[in-house]
């Protein structure tokens, strides 16, 4: 699950983009090391917390138990105003781009440029009704698309290191050119690596329903995010085996091109269909753990009760997946990937941010007794914390991203009156 959700778009793509930002090997890599670390921070911290409060809704959960029933509502709303809608539809618009492009169409061109929309949309609907059939369809799903992603990944890898670097002798040299590193310039880069690491606190979501999960929650965290950590520094040592930093920054789709040098044109088609699997997996396991969150507040009695009810024969949170699908429908159809990745990765930060935060808080609380303790504590959530942090100020003082932030944040904010004016009144207090 944790693996599946994370690895998606975002290290097909990211690259390029990261290497236009930092264009040297050393800068490179460390934003990639960089954003692992962040990941790995908030997934030992959230292993501590899972295990305290392996309930359905995941880091709702943590954001309420730890500052209350309006932070907490804040983070379901903008998941349902802004997060998840943003995510699938990034991550379908990159399914549907690759799936037309196996197709023989370029997506890049009218009238295929629309269809990718279409197509996108369908896809939604399909991993939908998956996840609306019950649990094990939705984790078959996973689990299949999970291995493709992985051993496509690892495949390329491997040709990298065996075929392409033993012929360029790798392009790490000079490490850090003059101008290749900036501060505000590694903020942004950061963004986008995040996007790509994005997914390592879903397991959280779906964790009433986990075998065990005193157990279970706190190794799959850890064992899952320090599995992509793996794959993804891998992946960019083996681009930088083939290509120098200046071709990756000009390379969209640097994975197909890598190896397209390595073993011809059915390299292209193999790392399409990779990157096909890869975010339907993405978009399915989007689908299977966010829909709980929903369910999760209104359980609570601080979302609308109609999407805590569960599927007479299914067991599903039905409607709660039914609402997520058709918001994501909306936004593949209105906003652009560079414009949904953004909204997504900024929207969500400052949340994550409060999940991990909620650790010193219930830290505090008699009888928090957790089965496992996050090593480094109080360093560990206080790194992931300044990230955070350090994100949100670099984004906000770059005038590039200035206004979009401002305006997912009013977004946010919108729901304090939501909150107090309709749902405040219903919520029972929390124990």
């Amino acid at each position: 699950m944790l693996v599946g959700s994370t690895i998606g778009s975002g290290i097909f793509r990211s690259p390029a983009g990261i290497a236009q930002k930092l264009p040297g090997p050393l800068p490179l890599m460390m934003v990639w090391v960089a954003g692992g670390i962040v990941a790995l921070c908030g997934a030992l911290t959230l292993a501590e917390i899972a295990g305290v409060h392996p309930k359905t809704g995941g880091l709702y959960v943590y954001i309420r138990e730890g500052w209350g029933r309006l932070p907490a509502f804040l983070f379901g709303w903008s998941e349902f105003v802004v997060i998840r809608a943003a995510s699938m539809g990034a991550v379908s618009i990159t399914f549907a781009e690759y799936a037309l492009r196996v197709s023989g169409y370029d997506p890049a061109l009218a009238p295929y440029s629309d269809w990718a929309r279409y197509v996108a949309a369908a896809a939604i609907a399909l991993t939908s009704t998956f996840n609306i059939l019950g649990v094990r369809w939705g984790s078959l799903v996973q689990n299949v698309t999970t291995l493709a992603k992985y051993g496509g990944l690892a495949f390329i890898i491997v040709l990298a290191f065996s075929i392409g670097l033993p012929k360029t002798g790798g392009h790490f040299t000079p490490a850090a050119p003059e101008g290749s590193f900036a501060l505000g310039a590694f903020g942004l880069a950061l963004v986008s690596a995040l996007w790509a690491f994005d997914g390592w606190a879903d397991l959280s979501f779906v964790g009433g329903e986990v075998k065990d999960p005193q157990k279970t929650l706190p190794k799959a965290l850890i064992i899952g995010t320090l599995s992509v950590v793996v794959i993804y520094l891998l992946a960019n040592l083996a681009y930088l085996s083939i290509f120098t930093v200046t071709e990756i920054a000009n390379s969209r789709l640097v994975a197909a091109d890598a190896a397209q040098v390595l073993v011809g044109d059915w390299g292209v088609s193999f790392v399409a269909i990779t990157v096909m699997l890869s975010t339907f997996g993405t978009l399915n396991g989007t689908l299977l753990t966010a829909p709980r969150i929903f369910f999760a507040m209104a359980d609570d009695g601080l979302f609308f009760r109609a999407l805590a009810k569960v599927h007479p024969k299914y067991e599903t949170p039905h409607v709660a997946i039914i609402t997520c699908a058709v918001l994501g429908i909306i936004f593949v159809l209105a906003r652009s990937f560079e414009q949904l990745a953004d909204a997504f990765v900024t929207a969500i930060v400052p949340f994550y941010a409060l999940g991990v935060a909620s650790i010193y808080v219930l830290r505090r609380t008699p009888g928090y007794q957790p089965p496992f303790r996050t090593p480094g504590y109080p360093f560990v959530p206080a790194l992931f914390i300044a990230s955070s942090i350090f994100l949100i100020g670099n984004a906000l003082w770059d005038q590039s991203s200035r206004w979009a932030t401002l305006g997912v944040f009013a977004a946010i904010l919108a729901g304090i009156p939501v909150f107090y004016l309709v749902f405040n009144r219903r919520a029972p207090a929390q124990a």
